[in-house]
């Protein structure tokens, strides 16, 4: 049982018993795994603020062969997005991005592109770009990695939009004035893709459409 070490972008947790936590967690190297992280809910433990949403960490874990949950060691922390977390906006972009990775990353399959993609959005909104191209840039992009992109059906702005995002880096967009209307058909068509994709309604969508 020897202990893996690999970057990986922490997507959502939940509590089990009274102290660990359930982890979920897209690696670099490995795709996307599930482990537990004993005694995370102490004061002390070994996994710091490593463990926050979309927190870009080393993470270091067991595996037993017989196992399907993965036994995680440490967590060192190399970018926090916390900051983001001050506007409610952004947060729930954030909420998004992890809910729509959880439930579309299949288990143990690397793809180094995707995780280049939830990299490449954070940075964006830390750079201060604003949430709705980076939710549109991230929805188009994640349907078409999964292999499930639809033959689009928007207007002519919301396509060339569309087109461009497909060929330029996030960061390297033509500059427009980005509103929630702003290829607002698109993106609302991208979302039910991937929802009828993973059989199930995300949670976070009813809250980007109240923003």
């Amino acid at each position: 049982m020897p202990l893996r070490t690999s970057e990986a972008i922490v997507l959502r947790c939940w509590p089990l018993r009274e102290a660990d936590l359930i982890v979920s967690f897209f690696t670099r190297d490995q795709g996307k795994l599930r482990g537990v992280a004993r005694r995370a809910r102490r004061p002390k433990n070994n996994f710091g603020a490593g463990l926050e949403r979309l927190s870009w960490v080393s993470v270091s874990w067991y595996q037993k062969e017989t196992r399907e949950l993965v036994s995680l060691d440490s967590c060192e922390l190399l970018q926090s997005w916390f900051m983001l977390a001050s506007s409610y906006e952004t947060s729930v972009a954030l909420d998004f991005f992890a809910e729509v990775s959880d439930q579309m990353l299949p288990p143990n399959e690397v793809n180094e592109r995707q995780f280049r993609l939830l990299l490449a959005v954070l940075e964006f909104l830390r750079a201060g770009g604003s949430i709705w191209p980076a939710i549109v840039y991230f929805t188009l992009w994640m349907v078409r990695l999964a292999g499930v992109l639809p033959e689009l059906s928007a207007d002519a702005e919301s396509l060339g939009i569309a087109r461009e995002m497909l060929v330029t880096p996030i960061s390297r967009l033509t500059p427009r004035e980005w509103s929630k209307e702003t290829a607002a058909d698109l993106r609302r068509f991208l979302i039910r893709s991937m929802e009828e994709h993973v059989e199930r309604r995300f949670l976070s969508a009813p809250l980007l459409e109240s923003l």
